[in-house]
């Protein structure tokens, strides 16, 4: 299974393939950040985004799209934007029949380090470590979606959920 892991974002939106041949056996098949201007017009950033993750997901063909669950934060702005960073992510994944998963934040982290509580570096030594990386993927963005990608390995695969996501997708394209 090949899973896109998209830490969402307008100015800096992180992708990660993770590929695994077994639950213990997972290999990095892809990352990068996708970076939008904040000069440009709303509307501009989430074309380029789209298009770009387009291009990610045209590229990997994942079996599924693991998106951060935006949470609030004190600052609005930030979680409006990473809101509208994730939508785009959300339907693409509909019209190319992908399912998608949402994992929180505090999932994300205690699947990899054990700890719902870690911090960003905790994280991104641990991702390293499974992904038997030479080094940390940098921006932290980067770094972030790879866990997620991982998370949905080890907590999303063969959910029930994930089966019942797989076949609503695939109706939707057919209509």
């Amino acid at each position: 299974m090949k899973v896109l892991g998209v830490d969402p974002g307008l100015t800096r939106c992180g992708l990660g393939v993770v590929e695994s041949s077994g639950s213990q056996n997972l290999s990095m098949v892809g990352v990068g950040v996708i970076k939008t201007s904040p000069d440009l017009p709303l509307e501009a950033r989430l074309l380029e985004l789209e298009n770009a993750l387009i291009d990610w997901i045209d590229l990997y063909k994942p079996d599924v799209i693991a998106v951060e669950r935006v949470f609030s934060q004190l600052n609005v702005r930030t979680a409006m934007a990473t809101g509208q960073a994730a939508g785009v992510a959300l339907l693409i994944a509909a019209r190319k029949g992908i399912p998608v998963m949402m994992h929180t934040p505090s999932e994300v982290k205690a699947a990899v380090t054990g700890s719902g509580r870690a911090d960003k570096k905790q994280v991104a030594q641990m991702v390293q470590k499974l992904l038997r990386l030479d080094e940390i993927p940098k921006p932290v963005d980067s770094t972030d979606a790879l866990a997620l990608a991982i998370c949905h390995h080890w907590r999303g695969a063969g959910n029930a959920r994930l089966a019942a996501g797989l076949a609503a997708a695939k109706k939707l394209v057919k209509k």
